[in-house]
């Protein structure tokens, strides 16, 4: 009898693994193998069958919350994969969190920021933890697209979820004021009233500006959709046993194969200008280095530190920069040490991994910046290009209608196009400028374009909407410009970023990756911007390590495509 069982099991075992065609590719391992004779057969025989293996699939999603680079809470997302039938981490992502408030905002505006981020980061970690947990299990993560199409309706739904709970607010709210009695307002003293006299004029604006438009809402949790499709994509890179740069590349050109890549110019911030007193000069934030393009990357990033070694001397020895008055005379002297001389430089690093200082004017600081290159031997403009994030959303006093480019000194938006025609035009190494002016300043744009396009880029960050709204029938809805820089936060898809810089391109628009202000560890920005084909990218300075690992990325896809011999 129990024979007969044995035999029954054999018979079983057989009919099981022929169905598998496990003798058939048993014997065709065998002799592929015999040749080679490899010294570990066993290791190479399970590479060999490794290929009849099931794909991996997603087995569980794991949020957690973490902290950026500057001690902020954000979140990373684990994935978890079944690989030959065991579970297996497979990678992880960290989000940067963008904040949309001032720096120079009130501390209460300040600790509602911080709240609100909170409590977003505790929401996206139970949306990873939970339903996104249970929807994309037994996915595989190569499918991106499919993964991405699941997320935008997750968010979606989410969006109509939150748009329901708020009438219902709202319509509570109307019931309970029309139950409250009203309050007679007492009436207003006889002959108090004042009537606008017959042709007195108003004191306004010299031409009424656009009103600004309010700040693109922020789904409490939607964190959670960008951190998971990015774990995914890289999650995706991981399985397929390519960098996350190809795995990008790929999905972009529908897995046509690229033999050559080209590598985004870094836009390297050495300055952060602070806008505060005694510093002057408000119309700008970041002063950036962007190497020529003849240099490969290593060269332009070790010509910027060597600048940069020497900016940081001159602003440590003020006394030894030059000044707005001639050093010769006793009445320079004395100014020089005085009001109108350079700001002592505040001994400090900038969120953005740069030094941060101030100054009275913008020639005065370019002027700084000439002597460090000459210093150096090197000559703006030829051996080294400048940008300016001018950031003028910071600048505009709503009650005058004109922004405030100096402390006290205001101009109109047509002034501050013709101020930077003549700031371009006596400083042509400065080959971009981003946020020259306000999104809403639509007119002032395209003129600017019209004027500056030719001698420089001119760039929409903060000016840029936030992705989600960039799209509209296949356009661009920004402000007339060069380019845009695209930001990976919130909700932000891979996709989406695959899909709008396929638009970019295809309008001849440049792209520029950027890291936002509240920057994580997590280097995978740098690989999105190789992918994609960026034209620049924007990471900040060369100091803390958030921001130098990423620089230390693309030194390392360099030399790797160089290697591969797939560098263009």
């Amino acid at each position: 009898m129990e024979a007969d069982g044995r035999r029954e099991r054999r018979r079983e075992a057989a009919e099981y693994y022929r169905g598998q065609r496990v003798p058939e590719r048993m014997e065709e391992a065998l002799n592929a193998l015999f040749p080679l004779r490899p010294e570990d057969l066993y290791g190479e025989l399970a590479n060999y069958l490794s290929k009849y293996s099931k794909p991996p699939i997603i087995c569980k999603l794991v949020g957690r919350k973490v902290l950026d680079g500057v001690g902020q809470p954000t979140l990373e997302v684990e994935i978890y994969c079944t690989v030959k039938n065991y579970e297996q981490r497979i990678c992880s992502t960290v989000m940067s969190y963008h904040s949309q408030i001032p720096e120079n905002a009130v501390p209460e505006t300040i600790e509602a920021d911080e709240k609100e981020r909170n409590d977003s980061v505790n929401t996206a970690v139970e949306w990873v933890n939970e339903s996104l947990n249970t929807m994309l299990r037994d996915l595989e993560p190569i499918n991106q697209c499919q993964v991405d199409k699941m997320l935008g309706e997750y968010f979606t739904n989410k969006v109509e979820e939150k748009k329901k709970i708020q009438k219902q607010e709202e319509e509570e709210a109307e019931a309970t004021l029309a139950l409250t009695p009203p309050t007679p307002s007492p009436a207003s003293p006889p002959g108090k009233k004042k009537a606008a006299k017959a042709g007195k004029k108003l004191s306004v604006a010299e031409r009424p500006i656009p009103p600004a438009e309010p700040a693109e809402p922020v789904l409490c949790g939607s964190l959670a959709i960008g951190g998971t499709s990015l774990a995914i994509a890289k999650a995706g890179a991981t399985i397929s046993h390519i960098p996350l740069y190809s795995h990008i590349a790929l999905l972009k050109r529908a897995q046509e194969s690229t033999e050559e890549i080209t590598l985004p110019l870094p836009m390297v911030t050495l300055l952060n200008c602070e806008k505060i007193t005694p510093s002057k000069l408000k119309s700008v934030k970041e002063v950036m280095l962007i190497p020529p393009v003849q240099l490969s990357l290593k060269q332009g990033i070790e010509r910027v530190l060597h600048i940069q070694k020497e900016m940081t001397r001159l602003l440590e020895s003020p006394g030894k920069m030059p000044g707005p008055q001639p050093a010769d005379s006793k009445k320079g002297r004395a100014q020089n040490s005085g009001k109108k001389g350079l700001p002592q430089f505040l001994k400090r690093i900038s969120h953005l991994g740069c030094l941060t200082t101030g100054y009275d004017d913008v020639e005065q600081l370019l002027l700084v910046m000439q002597t460090a290159c000459s210093n150096t031997g090197l000559e703006l403009g030829t051996d080294v290009y400048l940008a300016i994030n001018c950031a003028a959303h910071e600048l505009m006093d709503y009650d005058k209608g004109k922004y405030e480019i100096l402390t006290g000194t205001f101009k109109s938006p047509d002034e501050m196009v013709a101020m930077y025609g003549e700031l371009i035009d006596k400083f042509p190494f400065i080959i971009a400028l981003i946020d020259p002016l306000r999104k809403e300043d639509r007119e002032q744009w395209s003129n600017i374009c019209r004027a500056l396009g030719s001698k420089c880029y001119l760039i929409a960050e903060d000016a840029a909407t936030c992705i989600s709204k960039l799209k509209i029938d296949q356009n661009i809805n920004t402000p007339m410009c060069s380019g845009v820089v695209l930001k990976y936060i919130n909700q932000t898809k891979v996709s989406d970023l695959i899909e709008l810089t396929g638009i970019l391109d295809g309008q001849r628009h440049i792209t520029i990756l950027g890291s936002p202000d509240g920057e994580s560890s997590d280097d995978s920005l740098v690989d999105l911007a190789v992918g994609l084909g960026a034209r620049f990218i924007k990471l900040g300075g060369l100091s803390r390590g958030e921001r130098v690992t990423k620089y230390n990325r693309l030194l390392a896809i360099e030399e790797e495509l160089a290697k591969n011999g797939n560098l263009r």
